[in-house]
C-alpha cells in the first residue's frame, strides 16, 4: 500500500468511510518545528497523524551569566537535515507534500547580511542582556507606549532591544544597517530566507518584536525611534496562512504556505477558533494562550498578542489572545538531568518524583533567567527553599515538577482576571505533558481537570494545519476541529486546604527569589 494509501485510509478509519477529502490533493503536509534545544520536521497526513518525525539537538551557548545564543547556520543545518529525514522515513516524494510550514521559537533574533551570513550568534528569547535597557527605557516613561501599541511589556525577552544591542556592540553592523546592507528577522525569518530567498515574516512573530503595532498592523515608527532601529532592516508582515513562496529545497517546488510562532501555532493546533478557549504548552518554557477573539483586551501582568492573521473576506482577519509566558518549564528538568546530574533522562524525573508523597516541603523557583508572567522581574534567579537534612533528589525533583504546575496557576489566575473567563478545564501539550506525575500535579493545584490531546507536538500540527487550509489540504475550521482528540484526563485528587497551603508556600519562595541580580 502507497503511503498516499495509507494516509487515507487512517483518515477514514478515524472518521468514518464517508469523511471527505478535499479533492485530488498531495497526501501531507510537513511541518518544520525549530525550537529552543532542538530542530524538528515532523510529516503529517490529513487526519493530524504523524506518520514521520526526525529531531536534532543543537548546541546552547552561554558566553556569560544570563546570556543565551544560538548558532544560526546550525539552526538551519538542523532544520533542513530533520526535513529530509522526515520525508525519507515518511517514503513520501516531495511531489506528495502538499505544502510546508514553519512554526519557530519567537523572539530569538538574528541579523545577516544580503548574502545570507549572520552578523553574530543569534540572541535567544531567554538572554537577559539588555535588563539595562529595558530599564532605561521604562525610567524614560516609554513602557506606557509600548504597551498600548505592542501589547507588551519592556522585557529583554522580546526582539526589538536585542536588535538594538546587536546594532551597538557587532562592529560596523550599524553603519552596514543604515547603509541598507542588513536583514534583521525571528527564526521564521531566518528559514524563508534560506529556504526561499525572501524577507518576510507573518503577524504572530512580528507582534513578539517591540516594534510592531499590533492593531494598526504596521511597524511603528515611533517604537523605531525610541529603540534606534532603521525600518530598512524589517521584514515584510504576511497573514500567517497563505502562500509566501516556494521552496526547491527538497526536490520538486512545494509551497511554504503558514507560518506561527510556536505557541500561537499550539493554539491553532488544539483547535482553539473559539474565543474563550485555551491551551498551556509546556516546552522549554510554559505558555499559556486564551484566545480573545477580535478585541482588544487590556492586561494589567501578561501580554495582549497576535493569535493568527488570516486572509478573509479581501482583507487580514485577526484574532487576538492573552499570553501568559513562563520562562522556564521543561528547562527545569533539563536543569536536573545536565547540570545537576540527579536524572539521566527527562522521562526519568516522573519515577523519581512518585519515590516520595511529596518534595518534603522544597520549593524550587526556577528563575534561571528571571521570571516572566505574571512577575516580570528580569533580576530575580533561580533558588531552592525549604531544604532539611532528610531532603533527597526525589524531593528535589517533585519540587521541580510542582514548579512547572505553580507557574501555570499564577498564569491562570492572572489570565482569568483579565479576561472575565474561569476555565472549567486545561487543553495542555508540548513534550513534558507526556508526564503523567506532572500532569496530575497541575490538576491538583488548579483543581480543575487538565486534558491531553492524542497529539501531543500541537505546535507542529498548527503549522501544518496553517499551511494545509492555504492550499486546500483542510477546507476549513471544521475540518480541522474534527481531527482534535483527547488522549487523558486528570482530574484533581487533592484536598483544597492542602492546595492552598502548597500554594502560599511556593508564593513566599517566589518572593524570595525576586530581585536577586540586582546590583
Amino acid at each position: 500500500m502507497t503511503p498516499a494509501a495509507r494516509a487515507r485510509q487512517r483518515y477514514r478509519q478515524a472518521f468514518g468511510a464517508g469523511a471527505n477529502l478535499t479533492g485530488d490533493m498531495a497526501d501531507f503536509v510537513l511541518a518544520l518545528d525549530q525550537g529552543t534545544s532542538s530542530s524538528r520536521a515532523i510529516v503529517f497526513d490529513h487526519g493530524g497523524i504523524a506518520v514521520a518525525s526526525v529531531q536534532q539537538p543543537f548546541q546552547q551557548i552561554y558566553p556569560r551569566p544570563g546570556w543565551v545564543e544560538h548558532d544560526p547556520e546550525e539552526i538551519w543545518q538542523t532544520q533542513l537535515a530533520t526535513a529530509k529525514e522526515a520525508i525519507k522515513h515518511a517514503k513520501a516524494g516531495a511531489g506528495e507534500i502538499a505544502a510546508i510550514g514553519i512554526t519557530n521559537q519567537r523572539e530569538t533574533t538574528v541579523i545577516w547580511d544580503r548574502d545570507g551570513k549572520p552578523i553574530s550568534n543569534a540572541i535567544v528569547w531567554q538572554d537577559r542582556r539588555t535588563a539595562p535597557i529595558c530599564d532605561e527605557m521604562r525610567a524614560a516613561g516609554l513602557e506606557p507606549l509600548f504597551r498600548e501599541r505592542t501589547g507588551l511589556l519592556l522585557d529583554p525577552y522580546f526582539s526589538g532591544t536585542k536588535v538594538r544591542w546587536l546594532l551597538n556592540n557587532v562592529g560596523g553592523a550599524r553603519r552596514r544597517a543604515e547603509a541598507g546592507e542588513l536583514m534583521f528577522g525571528t527564526i521564521d525569518s531566518w528559514l524563508l530566507y534560506r529556504l526561499c530567498g525572501i524577507h518576510v515574516t507573518d503577524y504572530t512573530n512580528a507582534s513578539r518584536t517591540l516594534l510592531f503595532n499590533i492593531f494598526d498592523l504596521r511597524w511603528d515608527d515611533d517604537l523605531l525611534r525610541a529603540l534606534d532601529v532603521p525600518s530598512s532592516l524589517l521584514p515584510a508582515v504576511r497573514p500567517s496562512s497563505g502562500v509566501f513562496a516556494q521552496t526547491s529545497a527538497f526536490g520538486p517546488p512545494i509551497p511554504v504556505a503558514g507560518v506561527g510562532g510556536d505557541q500561537q501555532a499550539a493554539l491553532f493546533g488544539q483547535a482553539a477558533f473559539a474565543p474563550g478557549m485555551a491551551k498551556n504548552t509546556y516546552g522549554t518554557g510554559a505558555f499559556l494562550l486564551m484566545n480573545v477573539g477580535q478585541k482588544r483586551v487590556a492586561s494589567k501582568s501578561l501580554l495582549t498578542t497576535i493569535a493568527w492573521g488570516l486572509s478573509r473576506n479581501g482583507g487580514d482577519e485577526i484574532t487576538y489572545a492573552l499570553e501568559g509566558s513562563v520562562f522556564i518549564a521543561g528547562a527545569a528538568v533539563q536543569w536536573l538531568r545536565d547540570e545537576l546530574g540527579i536524572i539521566s533522562s527527562a522521562a526519568e524525573s516522573q519515577q523519581l518524583a512518585e519515590s516520595v508523597p511529596d518534595s518534603g516541603g522544597v520549593y524550587v523557583v526556577p528563575a534561571f533567567v528571571g521570571l516572566g508572567a505574571p512577575h516580570w522581574d528580569p533580576h530575580a534567579r533561580g533558588a531552592v527553599f525549604g531544604l532539611t537534612r532528610g531532603s533527597n533528589r526525589a524531593h528535589l525533583t517533585r519540587a521541580t515538577l510542582e514548579a512547572i504546575a505553580f507557574q501555570t496557576r499564577d498564569v491562570i489566575e492572572a489570565v482569568e482576571a483579565d479576561s472575565g473567563v474561569t476555565l472549567s478545564e486545561l487543553r495542555v501539550d508540548g513534550g513534558a505533558a507526556a508526564n503523567d506525575l506532572l500532569l496530575q500535579i497541575q490538576a491538583d493545584v488548579l483543581g480543575r481537570e487538565v486534558v491531553r490531546p492524542a497529539v501531543l507536538e500541537t505546535t507542529a500540527l498548527g503549522a501544518a494545519y496553517l499551511a494545509g487550509l492555504a492550499v486546500g489540504f483542510w477546507k476549513d475550521f471544521d475540518d480541522v476541529s474534527r481531527n482534535w482528540r483527547e488522549d487523558r484526563r486528570f482530574s484533581p485528587q487533592m484536598a483544597e486546604a492542602r492546595r492552598e497551603e502548597m500554594y502560599v508556600g511556593w508564593k513566599r519562595a517566589v518572593e524570595r527569589a525576586k530581585g536577586w541580580a540586582t546590583g
